[in-house]
């Protein structure tokens, strides 16, 4: 099999939850400290945390020290043009009413 195809798969997995692709959102036009992101989630910081580090550690995001920040930003700007792209088919069909 061809490696890009092992690769897509797994970034795939990475956005096959909802938080990551809620902070995903957070973090598409603007570097965000763990702080704000818990603010604007309402989730624990356990939680973000664990899903920042399993997007970084698949080069989704990187981070920043800054003083006892981290700031996280999207690594390839591009991978939100492909977020928007999916919402806006599942945009359509929900209002089709083709989703459950």
């Amino acid at each position: 099999m061809n490696k890009i195809y092992e690769l897509h798969a797994e970034m795939c997995k990475v956005f096959s939850n909802p938080t990551r692709l809620e902070v995903l959102n957070l973090l598409r036009d603007k570097e965000m400290s763990v702080t704000e992101i818990i603010k604007k989630t309402n989730l624990s910081q356990a939680n973000i945390s664990q899903h920042l580090a399993i997007m970084k550690h698949k080069g989704i995001v990187i981070a920043r020290r800054d003083g006892k920040n981290i700031n996280y930003k999207i690594a390839y700007p591009k991978i939100i043009k492909a977020f928007d792209i999916i919402r806006d088919v599942l945009s359509k069909k929900l209002k089709k009413n083709e989703l459950r």
